[in-house]
């Protein structure tokens, strides 16, 4: 057989030989078409070893990462947009989708658009992010950019478009992750002071002590809150709306700002994932100001009459429309500036509540419930959100210098007027008894004697006439037949502040009412009344009785700015008894 005649190969074989043309071919089995045929490449050199060279590459590449699928020819401006339109938008979430778009239309395409999909290689892309960052955008939008085509590509892959992906290769660009300094208590407490002056104050509450997502937080609705079992449901979120033209597009203006506009997305989807459909316990203090924010709400619908859209949501417009997600972030910017508290995303409450728990010593499952984290993802998490703070570095600098040296660690100071010494201290190991401090007809079970003989003295004192002694139960018996059983076991003694009050009623028309009580007192927290107690150096709030009088009620822990609030707070009162209409107060 000479070199210029065809041999005969087996089926699927390589094959080599030199045409009529005078040219050497060979033909390589690469896979099978979509008709069941199969897939033969053609190579052509001017001699032989060059073609043999080429077949031989192209069965490495067959056998190594694919050969690219014949057919369309791809440049990278068709695929991304097949992919983002075809691929990717029926498959993911509307914000996903929304951020591809972004990526592909405003810098993809513009960058890298006319190339060959196949011919593309990593130095274009990160030309492209170079670029981008000297154009004035952030290393955040880059590297968004680079997700995106890096998904893209493979998705190319996967269908034999590309056999490697050049994003994969390219350097992604690099992202300063820019730390966190969650709010600290005097912070948190300057926020809600403010926040009780304002329409949604729950709304603020919720994200600073539960830490709820944005969305989260604006798609709770009423069915979600379960005021018996003290318990909120996290099952959906709200989504940005997306507005479309309702005048035809004849108002020149941009859609969202079209006085007919059209919302075309719907209000919220359901939790991304399993472990964001939750349910958190809500402290009693926020399940009263639920309450008193669904009152304000029944008013609010009263007034607003037939512009009212019941559609059942926590927090609302005035006309029942959930709030729009773009104005929610400027009510807390505005927030912040009205508390003099310095310049932080919304989502650095979120931060906050995390490193709360850290501070209270939460366990770690139970963090992630609250969060709504995903246990692969839980760890991760842990450590982007929940922040060392000075007071947790000093605790465990104590604990380090008692293993050392021996030397006791050092509680730090109580605030004034607060707990009594040992207060969260624990005073030696919990044996198998139970002290019960007795006060009248109720008992309060504690691990440690010295805290229920300290809860006895203070108690006798302020109530002479009630007989009081701390009782020793078994733990078992305790468990199995006291009341509230092991749940109610105490590990520290009760709070020990005093909270001080000032109240005044006022009658329509701003006339002081007399009802026969003093304008202020004062009351120990440690007897446990949620409906009087607070942890916030003072805070005030104007309410309207069914009667139409107004109140005003001050409370905090800093008897003398309860008393200069007390001012504020009555001028309020007078101002809303006046001019009930300002307040959303009028009869229909």
């Amino acid at each position: 057989m000479t070199e210029d005649t065809k041999p005969r190969q087996p089926n699927g074989a390589s094959s080599i030989f030199r045409g009529k043309d005078g040219r050497w071919h060979g033909y390589v089995t690469v896979g099978i078409k979509d008709d069941g045929t199969p897939d033969r490449r053609h190579v052509s050199r001017k001699t032989r070893p060059e073609v043999t060279k080429a077949v031989r590459d192209l069965e490495k590449q067959r056998d190594s990462t694919g050969v690219r699928k014949a057919g369309q020819t791809w440049t990278v401006k068709t695929w991304l947009t097949h992919w983002v339109e075809n691929i990717a938008a029926p498959n993911v979430g509307e914000n996903t989708i929304d951020g591809y778009r972004v990526a592909v239309y405003h810098h993809l395409i513009p960058g890298l658009g006319a190339h060959r999909l196949e011919k593309l290689e990593p130095e274009h892309l990160e030309r492209l992010y170079r670029r981008m960052q000297e154009n004035g955008s952030a290393a955040g939008t880059a590297h968004q950019a680079h997700r995106t085509v890096k998904t893209a590509f493979n998705e190319a892959v996967r269908r034999r478009h590309l056999t490697i992906n050049p994003a994969s290769v390219a350097k992604a660009p690099k992202v300063e992750e820019e730390e966190v300094e969650p709010y600290t208590l005097e912070e948190v407490q300057r926020l809600l002071l403010e926040a009780g002056k304002h329409r949604n104050t729950a709304r603020w509450v919720i994200a600073l002590a539960l830490g709820l997502r944005q969305g989260e937080a604006l798609g709770l609705t009423w069915e979600d809150v379960d005021f018996e079992a003290g318990v909120l449901f996290v099952r959906r979120g709200r989504l940005r709306p997306r507005y479309k033209h309702g005048c035809g597009d004849k108002c020149g203006r941009k859609p969202g700002y079209c006085p007919q506009k059209i919302n075309t997305r719907r209000e919220t989807k359901a939790t991304k994932t399993r472990a964001g459909k939750r349910t958190i316990g809500v402290p009693e203090q926020l399940l009263t100001l639920l309450r008193r924010h669904k009152e304000e709400q029944n008013r609010e619908r009263v007034t607003a009459r037939d512009l009212w859209v019941e559609k059942g949501y926590v927090f609302t417009s005035p006309t029942g429309e959930p709030l729009n997600p773009n104005t929610d972030h400027h009510k807390w910017k505005d927030l912040l500036k009205a508390a003099g508290v310095r310049e932080g995303r919304l989502h650095d409450a979120r931060h906050t509540a995390a490193t709360v728990l850290l501070i209270l010593g939460v366990p770690e499952a139970v963090v992630d419930r609250i969060m709504g984290w995903e246990p692969g993802k839980s760890a991760r998490m842990r450590s982007r959100y929940q922040h060392l703070t000075g007071q947790i570095l000093q605790q465990t600098a104590a604990k380090v210098g008692a293993l050392l040296w021996g030397a006791a660690p050092s509680a730090p100071p109580p605030p004034p007027g607060g707990p009594t010494p040992a207060m969260n201290q624990d005073s030696g190991p919990a044996g198998p008894t139970v002290y019960v401090a007795r006060l009248g007809e109720r008992r309060i079970p504690f691990l440690h004697r010295d805290h229920a003989e300290t809860v006895v003295k203070q108690w006798g004192t302020d109530h002479p006439d009630h007989a009081f002694e701390v009782e020793e139960w078994p733990r078992k018996k305790w468990e199995d037949k006291g009341p509230g059983g092991a749940s109610a076991i105490r590990t520290s003694m009760p709070d020990r502040r005093t909270v001080h009050h000032a109240y005044a009623l006022y009658l329509p028309g701003g006339e002081r009412l007399n009802i026969g009580r003093d304008d202020q007192w004062s009351v120990a927290a440690w007897e446990f009344e949620s409906d009087l107690y607070t942890d916030l150096p003072v805070r005030w709030h104007t309410t309207r009785r069914p009667g139409q009088e107004v109140e005003a009620h001050v409370r905090g822990i800093d008897a003398a700015a309860v008393g200069s609030a007390f001012a504020e707070a009555c001028a309020a009162a007078v101002d809303r008894a006046c001019r009930p209409e300002k307040y959303g107060d009028a009869e229909p």
